[in-house]
């Protein structure tokens, strides 16, 4: 997760101090104690909408899911282990019958909690109990305008629905934010996102680039973007997050799940203001680049641990071992191996001179592609002059 807005003109939020204070540099190599990584829990894998990107499969049956006395056990390990952050995503969170009375838990327990969401579901009186019960943050996903929006997650009225959702979270004075993930279908529409976020006076928007996992692996290749498309994509997003400060109506702007995105706009900022490059740059060092199996993990809806939401390793299962016991295993070769993953890499990303700051990319896309979990990204779009070849 890349802040734009910081790297543009050092906003200052709360993940922050989890990006890019010194403890995220010594956490990348395995010195830090003061805490563990943040925690996506798919909380269950049910769902309201069939979403064709979804990196879980989701749909609207009933799947096994750990049950509230093993959630509340998941969640007093979690806190042991100072776990900063809990995230409950899906499928879709609220659609678990019980999530009002884990996350009051979680908040019991001092974890921060945030929610992944489609947005659906959220009324005035529910986005009013989320705010009640300490939620830190709520990222509502949108994929574009409302014809494109509807056809990418599966249900006429998704659109509407997760807007009015969005609406009812500012009324109550819940921090809201919109998730977007690009692909062929929707990048055209990315000034239409953030007039969108500009008209609702939405706060944070996160552009997630697409990786091939679940439904998500049809996607690759002719409906991902292509290298040409990612480098358009991030020009519109420096532009516009740009242009929101220059009016006074600054945004939290954030790209996800693809690292190119550091050495880009480092490189971009260079051409242009030097001397904020270089503050632009000791930031993304301190941050370290992609942090799968180093500051964030995915606990799936039956306790299966994994590096991210995205790879399918599994690493061991919270119903028979402790999160933290899991997660300091050396013996795993792939959790070890994220954890120092430098000597491993090759192709492109062995040689490339963005290896501070990218950390190898994503590579659940790199085996998705290749079936070689070592292997360069393919999402990759920086030239090879660009990385030094």
């Amino acid at each position: 997760m890349i802040s734009v807005s910081k790297m543009l003109y050092e906003t200052e939020h709360y993940g922050d101090e989890l990006r890019y204070a010194p403890e995220a540099r010594e956490q990348r190599h395995g010195a830090a104690r003061s805490h563990g990584p943040v925690v996506v829990w798919n909380c269950t894998r049910t769902c309201n909408l069939r979403c064709r990107h979804c990196y879980t499969g989701s749909d609207s049956r009933e799947y096994e899911q750990m049950d509230t006395k093993a959630a509340r056990a998941f969640i007093d390990d979690l806190a042991a282990f100072r776990v900063p952050v809990l995230l409950l995503s899906g499928g879709e969170p609220l659609l678990r019958g019980d999530w009002p009375e884990i996350i009051a838990y979680a908040r019991a327990c001092g974890l921060r909690v945030t929610l992944s969401t489609n947005g659906t579901l959220i009324t005035a009186a529910l986005a009013a109990r989320i705010k009640e019960l300490g939620v830190s943050y709520v990222g509502v996903s949108l994929d574009g305008p409302e014809r494109i929006n509807d056809e990418f997650r599966g249900r006429r009225g998704a659109f509407a629905a997760a807007l009015a959702g969005l609406r009812h979270c500012i009324a109550a004075g819940q921090k809201v934010g919109l998730r977007f993930t690009l692909n062929r279908h929707n990048h055209r529409y990315l000034d239409d996102i953030f007039d969108l976020a500009e008209q609702e006076n939405i706060p944070r928007i996160c552009f997630y680039h697409l990786v091939y996992t679940g439904r998500g692996s049809a996607m690759a290749g002719a409906e991902d973007l292509s290298h040409a498309e990612s480098r358009a994509a991030l020009d519109v997003i420096i532009r516009r997050t740009e242009a929101l400060r220059r009016s006074g109506r600054p945004r939290e702007v954030l790209t996800v799940d693809n690292h190119a995105d550091a050495a880009y706009i480092y490189l971009d900022l260079r051409r242009r203001d030097g001397e904020r490059a270089e503050r632009a740059l000791e930031l993304l060092k301190t941050n370290g680049g992609n942090r799968s199996g180093i500051a964030i993990a995915q606990v799936d809806w039956l306790g299966n641990v994994h590096p991210d939401q995205f790879t399918a390793h599994c690493l061991g299962n919270v119903r028979e071992r402790k999160f933290g016991d899991i997660w300091t295993d050396q013996s795993n070769p792939i959790l070890a191996g994220l954890k120092d993953r430098r000597p491993l890499l090759h192709g492109r990303c062995a040689a490339c001179r963005w290896l501070d700051i990218c950390n190898g990319n994503f590579r659940a896309r790199a085996e998705a592609q290749s079936g070689d979990f070592w292997a360069a990204d393919p999402a990759c779009y920086l030239t090879d002059e660009e990385i030094g070849l």
